[in-house]
């Protein structure tokens, strides 16, 4: 039977050509004052203003067979005529963003987020919502004909492609399922009792098997940690295969991937080698968050105002916490060796020590501060900014580490995650901003008063060497050479530095950042400077690193640049290169008492559910 007050949309993949997608909204009781409809400025789970209004190329309302004025009253609101009957709003949006954020479309694919199609009438935010993904004819040019639908709403009324009619129970929920329409492959495999699906688009050559062998591992990790029944029917990972990109979202039942062909196994391979590591990381990342962000969630998204910012100091706690996880799932679950869990350890501790922010941004101003800092970077954000992600995970880390020792084991940041479940993520309330560490404290019975204050209201590193030591596990850092990305320098020698980030412009050397304090900035270096040449010699960005490792700290030298179209020089003298690059190992000779402190942390291969 259908719910006479159910709002109703209707996707109509108009003009892949012209990556045009053709939307319906049927209202079936207006407003008698005047329906207002909007588009959302924002999706959850990234934390910036993308304005997805900016897309509708045009808006019209019918009732019946009557045209209904429709006035623009906002960037992203419309206000329709009073008028009897039901009320038809008619979109047409333009969808060419590649991202796991937006819409796209194309003669060889179709993906759509909610927020980028679909109006939100309001006073029936609540209301029930149906809908209907029209199958496209055949279409020259195109490779329609064997398009299928993935997605994890719930299905209705739908064909054996998928295509028909689909339900949600609000318009929060209408948004959170994104849907892929393509000719893609698709994988099967249960964990804790629910299916669950990997859906991979685009060209590749991936080991179906081997990935529904290995990802079901990583679910089931994340399960046993909070040691309930997973908190949905059925999941859906939603993955674009790229030559080049990364990146994730989170949803109530899937998550939309994109990840480079070359990430993926391929068939005859066995081992985990980095690439594939990657990826895993990637589906342990979005995993995670069916609990942490999408149930667990801060009291300002309960429920989320999609108008406009929403903030919160605690997005370290969301991103960050999940950051430390997603790879402490994949050694848990047997996938990778300890070895390889502390280079991925390393990795987060790199991106933090290798950013000059930390000094000037604590972690709770730079969760606050997302909407404008970290989404919108510039020259100078390796000076003004540090990511809740990295940095979020080693306190994490830290935190886990903390408690452990401090309970002589009897309690660690699992105990936290799990309490956080229970109280804050089954039963829906929202996560107050100081709630996080009032249960910290009431889990542990540990004072962390001092613990937080110094790791999330000050800039000061924490003592992170003397706690892993307590673990056996031995934390050194040496000098990076400037312009690479690769092995310290010999002997951890003072290797020379000018002080900036470099990228490759095509073949040319660009300034990325001046560091704030180094050798360039005080000699008036600026971001966006083409560096040409180094005491006279030539620098490309193959050869960058090889011209600076010719002078010494201290040598003074004259470096050529082009400042828009002007030729400037300027004299500096070469610094030595920080000491940021960090190296983590175990301890081989610890006594028996951290050894055992050491698997209970790192829990290698626990049998999972």
């Amino acid at each position: 039977m259908t719910d006479s007050t159910m709002i109703r949309y209707h996707v109509r993949i108009a003009n892949p050509a012209a990556h045009v997608l053709e939307v319906t909204c049927v209202v079936p009781r207006p407003d008698p004052a005047g329906q207002t409809v909007s588009m959302p400025a924002w999706i959850p789970g990234s934390y910036l203003v993308r304005d997805y209004a900016r897309h509708v190329l045009a808006i019209s309302a019918r009732s019946g067979d009557r045209e209904i004025k429709i006035d623009k009253v906002s960037k992203a609101s419309w206000r329709c005529a009073p008028c009897e009957g039901e009320l038809e709003i008619r979109c047409e949006v333009y969808a060419y963003d590649l991202s796991v954020r937006g819409a796209y479309l194309d003669t060889q694919r179709c993906f759509f987020n909610g927020v980028c199609l679909f109006v939100e009438v309001a006073g029936a935010n609540n209301q029930t919502c149906e809908l209907d993904i029209e199958r496209p004819p055949e279409m020259p040019g195109t490779d329609v004909g064997n398009w299928r639908v993935a997605t994890a709403m719930t299905a209705v009324n739908v064909d054996e492609r998928g295509f028909g009619s689909y339900r949600a129970g609000s318009y929060d929920e209408l948004i959170d399922h994104p849907f892929e329409v393509s000719d893609f492959t698709i994988g099967h495999f249960e964990a804790g009792g629910v299916p669950h699906e990997i859906v991979l688009a685009g060209r590749h050559r991936a080991d179906m098997d081997r990935l529904c062998s290995d990802v079901p591992k990583i679910c089931k990790q994340h399960m046993r940690l909070f040691d309930d029944a997973p908190p949905m029917h059925r999941y859906v990972f939603l993955t674009n295969v790229v030559s080049e990109g990364y990146g994730g979202l989170e949803h109530r039942a899937s998550s939309a991937l994109i990840t480079r062909r070359s990430d993926l196994p391929i068939t005859n391979t066995s081992g985990i080698e980095k690439p594939y590591r990657r990826f895993l990381g990637l589906v342990s990342h979005e995993y995670f968050h069916l609990w942490n962000i999408k149930r667990i969630k801060p009291a300002v998204f309960t429920p989320f105002d999609l108008s406009h910012e929403a903030y919160t100091r605690l997005l370290w706690v969301f991103e960050g916490v999940t950051s430390y996880y997603d790879d402490l799932a994949l050694l848990r679950s047997g996938l990778i060796k300890p070895d390889a869990y502390l280079e991925l350890l390393a990795d987060n501790f790199n991106k933090v020590w290798q950013t000059p922010g930390r000094r000037r941004q604590t972690l709770e101003e730079s969760s606050f501060d997302a909407w404008i800092k970290l989404y919108k970077p510039d020259e100078n954000s390796a000076n003004a900014v540090i990511s809740y992600y990295s940095k979020g995970a080693v306190t994490a880390l830290a935190l886990d580490l903390t408690i452990r020792r401090e309970t002589g084991g009897r309690r660690s940041l699992d105990d936290v995650m799990r309490a956080l479940w229970r109280r804050y993520g089954k039963t829906g309330t929202g996560l107050e901003e100081d709630g996080f560490e009032k249960l910290a404290h009431e889990v542990s019975g540990v004072d962390l008063h001092a613990f937080f204050d110094q790791a999330i209201r000050s800039t000061q590193d924490l003592p992170f060497a003397d706690l892993l030591a307590e673990f056996g596990v031995a934390l050194a850092f040496s000098r990076l050479p400037e312009g690479t990305s690769g092995a310290s320098a010999p002997d951890g020698g003072a290797s020379a530095a000018l002080g900036v980030r470099i990228r490759d412009d095509g073949g040319r050397v660009v300034l990325a950042s001046v560091l704030a304090g180094a050798a360039a900035q005080q000699a008036g270096l600026a971001g966006g400077d083409e560096l040409l040449a180094i005491d006279g010699l030539k620098v490309t960005p193959a050869l960058y690193a090889t011209v600076l490792a010719q002078f010494q700290p201290g040598d003074s030298v004259t470096v050529t640049v082009f400042r828009r179209d002007e030729l400037l020089q300027f004299e500096l003298q070469v610094g030595a290169a920080p000491m940021s690059q960090c190296k983590l190992s175990f301890d081989q000779t610890v006594a028996a008492e951290i050894e055992a402190r050491r698997s209970a942390w790192l829990q290698v291969g626990t049998p999972s559910i």
